[in-house]
């Protein structure tokens, strides 16, 4: 069966699903089963499954992510929720030097089926601590499994998938993507996938992860006007990595932008274009170019966010000058202004 359903709730159905599906399945984190319920991520588990499956914690994301760890080898399934994935840093220990390893050292004999959920990106002046994205990071390490749905039917087919793996999987989720609706097919349960894309076009192809992709989406918009045509991906798996699709655009569009939702330097983006530069070195009529944050900590007035953020706009005036277009006006065009409906976590 079909539903059209928001971001946030095809996460709480997905999870529902599996609860239902497998008794070792269960969420917990800081305020999972508070009366915001993780932007709502989290509504009508508690309700349903009781305080056994759905609990707080203490705010302790090391001792946290060892109970996690520790859940998993013991044969359970937990999807530990974090509100901030900036905090997961107080648990990379149990990350980077337990998580990763613990399978590879165990030459396979022992399983470690943790989803750590985490919310990403921009609200109103969250300032530094708060607006990290991190995949990259985390991605470095073997083992870990990074994934960045954007779609609601991602959302809930890739949650379902991540519970059901027996790697640790870290799952982000861009705190504007919890409005977004679409259409979600509850049958539809892949293993995690890799790269897809998202809109066909001739002129570049660009390369996106999580909100990024709405992003390109809102200059593919403004550029058709042009006559330009964006071919946009998005990557959704970011550990491990396949740039086929990618690869497979570049050879159609010969050129390509990777629109990655982090910092630029020793990042994701920066491994993509690696790989795509060396395989598709034929194709490429131009550099590969990036767009990322700016190389500064997140400031926390509104008018420095948008600068320090990639957009619609950063994408348009890159692609102009990849194509050697002349800069359009974009005056009296309407971008998103997502940041007038975040109405904050509390």
């Amino acid at each position: 069966m079909t539903f059209t359903m928001t971001y946030r709730d095809a996460l709480a159905f997905a999870a529902a699903k599996e609860m239902d599906a497998d008794p070792s399945v269960f969420v917990f984190g800081l305020d999972v089963p508070d009366h915001k319920r993780i932007f709502g991520s989290t509504k009508g588990l508690v309700e349903k499954f009781g305080s056994e499956r759905c609990f707080g914690t203490p705010l302790s994301e090391d001792a946290m992510t060892g109970v996690a760890i520790g859940a998993a080898l013991s044969g359970l399934r937990p999807v530990h929720v974090h509100i901030r994935a900036d905090f997961l840093l107080l648990g990379m220990n149990q990350i980077a030097n337990v998580m990763s390893s613990l399978r590879y050292m165990s030459s396979g004999a022992l399983q470690l089926p943790l989803v750590i959920r985490a919310v990403i990106g921009r609200g109103w002046g969250q300032g530094a601590q708060h607006s990290k994205s991190m995949h990259g990071l985390f991605g470095h390490f073997p083992g870990i499994k990074v994934v960045l749905p954007t779609s609601p039917q991602d959302a809930y087919s890739m949650l379902r998938a991540a519970i059901r793996d027996n790697n640790p999987v870290i799952f982000l989720e861009h705190r504007w993507l919890y409005d977004i609706e679409g259409a979600v097919d509850e049958a539809h349960l892949p293993a995690l996938e890799g790269p897809v894309v998202v809109r066909q076009g001739s002129a570049v192809t660009v390369a996106c992860t999580s909100w990024m992709t709405i992003e390109a989406l809102k200059a593919a918009e403004v550029l058709v006007k042009r006559g330009v045509e964006l071919e946009i991906i998005d990557m959704r798996t970011v550990a491990p990595l396949d740039e086929t699709v990618v690869a497979g655009s570049i050879d159609k569009t010969r050129h390509c932008i990777v629109a990655d939702y982090d910092w630029l330097y020793a990042g994701f983006s920066a491994e993509l274009a690696a790989r795509l530069s060396h395989r598709c070195f034929a194709s490429l009529r131009s550099p590969v170019e990036r767009i990322g944050f700016a190389p500064v900590p997140c400031p926390t007035t509104r008018s420095l966010e948008n600068l320090f953020y990639p957009s619609a706009v950063h994408i348009i005036r890159t692609v102009e000058s990849m194509l050697q277009l002349p800069p359009a006006d974009l005056s009296g065009e309407s971008f998103y202004s997502y940041e007038e409906r975040f109405k904050g976590p509390f």
